[in-house]
């Protein structure tokens, strides 16, 4: 045989035991918690966090965003409200005030560190109506039968179980309670999320649109939703299309 020949011989040999080596190799486990492998993973980029505080508080307030929202949401004295991907607690601080002493306020986040600078706020400004809770990716581990509102401001975008997470968190609404979303109308993976995507997945898990409005001045848009007539189950949500 030609030194060529025997040397190709050679090659597709090689090959052919990797190849035989290939299909013994079990595919690496997706990066996912076991309590989230019934659901589908949505099929769009998810932005990473970066932050845990989505811009300075008195930039914000310059620009009212806290009163803006908590009036379009309806809140008043007296309600329950879960403050999701709470940070360091822009809105929780000011929830806390608008609920009152009648009113309660927990202040979830799935960063130890967040919840611990957090806390110290809490104690430093006796803020007695706030508690703070770890949540998990796929659940925000909410108490059920508890809120008027959820409050989603400015993170759903970084929820890496989209699905998983708004069917578990369907048990916390009260009856008549809402789940408050303020987003940034962005392409999909880049810090926010068109709402379009937003209507989609919540109307999967079985949700039902309430309110949407479109306010450069919190920059962003504001929706909320209601439970629907049922949960979806699991195996039958349909994965939304992010274009």
């Amino acid at each position: 045989m030609q030194p060529r020949r025997l040397l190709l011989s050679s090659i597709a040999a090689m090959a052919a035991v990797m190849l035989a080596g290939c299909d013994m190799l079990v595919p690496a486990a997706p990066d996912r918690p076991d309590s989230a492998l019934a659901f589908p993973t949505p099929d769009r980029p998810v932005a990473s966090v970066v932050s845990n505080q989505f811009s300075n508080e008195d930039v914000r307030d310059e620009r009212n965003e806290a009163q803006v929202v908590m009036e379009l949401a309806d809140m008043r004295p007296g309600m329950t409200v879960a403050d999701i991907g709470a940070g360091e607690g822009y809105y929780t601080v000011r929830l806390a005030e608008r609920v009152g002493a009648d009113g309660r306020v927990l202040a979830q986040d799935i960063s130890r560190e967040a919840l611990d600078r957090l806390g110290r706020r809490v104690e430093r400004e006796r803020l007695e109506n706030i508690s703070i809770k770890f949540g998990d990716t796929d659940n925000p581990q909410l108490p059920p039968d508890s809120f008027d509102r959820i409050f989603m401001v400015h993170m759903y975008h970084e929820v890496t179980e989209p699905y998983a997470f708004l069917w578990n968190m369907w048990p916390a609404l009260n009856a008549g309670g809402q789940i408050v979303v303020v987003e940034s109308d962005s392409p999909v993976g880049r810090h926010g999320l068109p709402h379009t995507v937003l209507f989609c997945e919540f109307e999967a898990v079985g949700y039902v649109l309430v309110e949407y409005i479109e306010r450069p001045d919190i920059k962003g848009y504001f929706a909320r939703f209601q439970r629907g007539a049922a949960r979806t189950a699991p195996d039958a949500i349909k994965v939304c299309d992010a274009g």
